[in-house]
């Protein structure tokens, strides 16, 4: 998994109009499919009168996704969920869903048109949105004497213990962001401990 796809941090709307038609987008953080689906249902009652609610979502890094999907929701094939879900694909953000609700203006805006606007409301939402770099973390196990716990807890002030035991050693379980584990690692060689990634 890559270490710097970022994630949304709110939800954003924003509105585009194309040959009288709008089209409002909506992004924001989702981490399951469940969840998504409750979303777009907020979204379909908030614009009920709103002839298609097209979506795409992203589960996870987007370079290692762990879930996909999309739905033109009656718009020709391929003209609405998969140009949304291609602007997101080509993004550094994982995490996320994109609905955008279309007013039909009147005017027929062909496959082309479509693709287009619906590419560009999702471009759009997403330059609005708030975005932070989640940090990779990793889990590591120690063992060590009495007198090295606080030394340790000061050289990886910013590892989190999980658990620790007390017996003729301490094992001590830390939660350890993935960019210090190098100081992690010259501590136990330092005075010779065994660490081990659980």
């Amino acid at each position: 998994m890559s270490n710097f796809f970022q994630v949304p941090t709110a939800r954003v709307e924003q509105e585009i109009e194309v040959k009288k038609s709008r089209f409002i987008a909506n992004a924001g953080v989702v981490t399951d499919r469940t969840a998504a689906m409750l979303w777009l249902s907020e979204i379909q009652q908030r614009y009920p009168d709103a002839r298609h609610h097209c979506w795409a979502y992203l589960l996870g890094d987007n370079e290692a996704t762990s879930s996909a999907a999309m739905s033109d929701d009656g718009e020709p094939s391929g003209t609405a969920g998969k140009p949304i879900l291609n602007v997101l694909q080509h993004k550094r953000i994982g995490n996320i869903m994109v609905v955008v609700s279309r007013y039909f203006g009147g005017v027929k805006l062909g496959a082309g048109g479509l693709v287009r606007a619906y590419s560009q409301a999702t471009e759009n939402v997403l330059q609005s949105l708030p975005l932070v770099t989640p940090i990779m973390q990793s889990r590591w196990q120690v063992q060590l004497d009495f007198s090295l716990e606080q030394p340790l807890r000061h050289v990886l002030q910013e590892a989190a213990v999980e658990e620790i035991t007390y017996a003729e050693q301490v094992t001590m379980i830390l939660l350890i962001p993935c960019n210090s584990v190098a100081k992690l690692r010259e501590f136990c060689e330092r005075h010779q401990l065994l660490m081990q990634e659980i």
